[in-house]
């Protein structure tokens, strides 16, 4: 496309922030029809969804952050560690990702998604040679019962949050449609581009005994990992699709 900056924030941006909103992640592909319905506005001539460019998606991107910076929210991305795709996610830049998942979730669906979470990063699938970050759906499942009170990894005590195996596959169910979750054609859950972008920096302070820059030094113990080459964040170490 030949558009590049745009300069004001007029009702095309307005529309691209209202459907970013409604999907919650937006890729390259999944953005082209909506760009290209607004440069069709824009420009006042049809434009094509093949015509549209990741210019054009990172110029409306560009300028719908510096409208979203006083609310503290902004677009980040991440690739997608398979396809290689890159998603965009509205994150907030303050609050903590948990507790935002407090206004659709319940407590015990929290918990359940913490220990979803603990069992990923700081379990057996994570330790030694292994490094799977990842849970078949039996394990999911299984982590919905909690059998008595024990201490989290942040040092609280968590009472009896149980939930029945019908209630952790919805919970999951739920995750995987909000895009939360990924689950691989073997049936492993993990954790989705989403995800990762939006609690990045929670899941460096909860499992990295220091910060993402002794990480990327090789220093400390780590089970948040880095890729060198694209400071993003590694969860598939090894293909269990």
């Amino acid at each position: 496309m030949a558009n590049t900056e745009i300069e004001s924030y007029n009702d095309t941006n307005r529309a691209f922030l209202q459907a970013f909103l409604a999907r919650s992640v937006l890729t390259l592909e999944t953005a082209k029809p909506i760009l290209a319905a607004l440069l069709t506005i824009q420009d006042g001539r049809e434009v094509q969804p093949g015509e549209v460019t990741v210019e054009d998606l990172n110029s409306y991107i560009s300028t719908a952050n510096r409208a979203l910076s006083p609310l503290d929210l902004e677009i980040r991305s991440a690739f997608h560690q398979q396809t290689r795709e890159r998603h965009y996610a509205l994150v907030n830049t303050t609050s903590d990702p948990l507790t935002q998942l407090a206004t659709t979730y319940s407590a015990d669906e929290i918990a359940y998604l913490k220990r979803l979470l603990d069992a990923m990063f700081d379990g057996q699938n994570n330790k030694g040679k292994r490094e799977a970050m990842c849970l078949s759906g039996i394990e999911a499942v299984q982590l919905g019962r909690v059998s008595n009170r024990r201490e989290t990894q942040n040092g609280m005590s968590q009472s009896n949050q149980s939930l029945t195996a019908r209630e952790a596959e919805s919970v999951l169910y739920k995750l995987l449609e909000e895009g939360w979750l990924e689950k691989s054609r073997s049936g492993f859950y993990s954790l989705s581009p989403r995800a990762l972008v939006e609690l990045k920096g929670w899941l460096v302070d909860m499992y990295n005994e220091s910060g993402e820059d002794e990480e990327e030094q090789g220093q400390g113990n780590h089970k948040i990992k880095f890729c060198h080459a694209c400071k993003e964040i590694i969860t598939v170490v090894r293909t269990y699709a």
